[in-house]
């Protein structure tokens, strides 16, 4: 599974075939068909691994701070802190999101419940006074974009004269969360 997660996630789904993913593992491909009828099987179940994966890495984030801009600031540090220690599961979600569907679909249902759950965080606290008002799903889009954007556009990045280092990505990070804080907090909360 981390193996296919590596290339799925790195290489990209249609150019990674079970022969060369076997040939990495030091097995035979119908190894690995013995456990998985299908390439396609094998990405659902990569799908739900790393859905998982996020989803608990998020729902650790979630479990500090209850409200306002702390629980925004820790979830996106979480979603950095994943990306700089697992860029591959990043990379998958924009394979999956290129894939389209059936996959797209598959992934959009396990990320679907905490979707809803930070819109709806969002909206609250805006409906409190406690964040700016805006669009709460758009902003969790262009959120997805910027950390999927770091984590796995190597190419890009460098045509724009920022080197992918670790470094780098805590520059990315500190620039979305100031974007965030100019966006969600009402200028009396700024600070």
């Amino acid at each position: 599974m981390d193996a296919a997660l590596r290339a799925f996630g790195t290489r990209g789904y249609d150019t990674t075939s079970l022969d060369a993913l076997a040939g990495e593992l030091g097995v035979r491909k119908q190894t690995i068909l013995y456990y998985f009828s299908s390439k396609e099987t094998l990405l659902d179940a990569v799908i739900d691994e790393a859905g998982e994966e996020m989803i608990a890495s998020l729902e650790r984030a979630l479990s500090g701070p209850t409200e306002g801009w702390d629980r925004v600031d820790s979830v996106v540090r979480s979603v950095f802190r994943l990306a700089a220690r697992r860029p591959e599961l990043l990379g998958l979600l924009r394979e999956v999101s290129r894939l389209g569907p059936p996959a797209a679909t598959r992934f959009t249902e396990i990320l679907g419940p905490f979707i809803a759950r930070a819109t709806g965080f969002l909206e609250e606290g805006m409906d409190a006074g406690l964040l700016r008002q805006q669009d709460a799903r758009l902003l969790l889009l262009a959120t997805y974009s910027t950390v999927v954007g770091v984590a796995t556009e190597v190419e890009v990045l460098r045509a724009l004269g920022v080197e992918p280092t670790a470094r780098a990505m805590v520059t990315q990070r500190a620039g979305l969360l100031d974007f965030l804080r100019s966006a969600l907090l009402p200028p009396a909360s700024r600070g």
